[in-house]
């Protein structure tokens, strides 16, 4: 068994760390001691963020600007490392993002970006970072799915199908690494107070203006926990272990209109979200 000083010297690698729940993941590593090792495109952004963390607990952090949308990305961030001899114990693919709209009305190129980020740059990533795991025979893996990855999203489509990827993925991955000293985790939040509703165009949407939004804290609290025990899917809320139990056991067709409901746009004056809430998701 691993000893307390083992596991907080892991050194963790997150993508998406600049903001949101990449940023609060970062922030639980750097408390408990971890190394860390930061990646998102603005440099400026995570020499701000490594600042912070050290003085939380961080015992290294090293920060690598780069843009995972781009194919060439995840072998360059292995490589920068392999050649520096930081060795990655924990991988987090957290950055991903979507496009709210009509499928037939977004551009190709905005759903391939999704698509390169969401799927492309977790697989390189893990195909990357994981043999060297095996190798060791110890590594964790924690993929950010969402609930979206339970349910069919019209409006919000291709981003649900991504996260469904990255569910299915990462439980099949669980499963094959038994036994091997490394563990796959799956995080499946629900709606999320961060700047993630700005970036994918749901300011407007029922899901920002109305649902009860969870705290990217605590779900980075969630994620670390479930990560570190090994669990293989973990759902933060216990009103999203409610709705994931329940989607689950209806028609298909009632889900994708149910769903469908939380991306239809509210700006017919009925906002009750405004300047001051979405400032205060800005950093979350």
């Amino acid at each position: 068994m691993k000893s307390e000083t083992a596991l907080l010297t892991e050194t963790a690698l997150i993508t998406g760390s600049s903001s949101g729940i990449g940023f609060h993941l970062a922030m639980e590593f750097a408390r408990r001691r971890h190394a860390l090792v930061l990646i998102a495109p603005v440099a400026s952004e995570l020499q701000k963020i490594a600042s912070e963390l050290k003085t939380v607990g961080a015992l290294f952090v090293r920060t690598i600007a780069k843009d995972l949308e781009k194919p060439e990305a995840p072998q360059e961030i292995f490589d920068e490392l392999s050649s520096d001899r930081i060795y990655i114990d924990i991988l987090v693919n957290n950055a991903g993002f979507g496009h709210r709209g009509k499928f037939w009305e977004i551009p190709i190129e905005h759903e391939i970006s999704v698509l390169r980020l969401n799927i492309e740059a977790v697989l390189r990533l893990t195909k990357l970072f994981l043999p060297p795991m095996l190798q060791r025979r110890q590594g964790r893996i924690l993929n950010v799915a969402s609930v979206a990855g339970f349910e069919p999203g019209p409006l919000f489509a291709v981003y649900h199908a991504s996260k469904a990827f990255v569910l299915s993925l990462t439980e099949a991955l669980a499963t094959e690494l038994e036994g091997t000293g490394v563990t796959a985790t799956a995080l499946c939040p629900g709606p999320t107070d961060t700047d993630f509703f700005q970036k994918s165009g749901m300011l407007h949407a029922r899901m920002f203006q109305k649902a009860n939004l969870m705290a990217p804290q605590d779900v980075a609290k969630a994620g670390y926990e479930g990560l570190m025990a090994g669990e293989r899917v973990v759902v933060p809320g216990v009103a999203n272990k409610i709705i994931v139990f329940s989607r689950r056991l209806l028609p298909e067709a009632t889900l994708a209109k149910m769903t469908g409901k939380l991306y239809v746009d509210t700006s017919d004056g009925t906002r009750e979200r405004g300047d001051k809430e979405l400032q205060a998701a800005q950093r979350g």
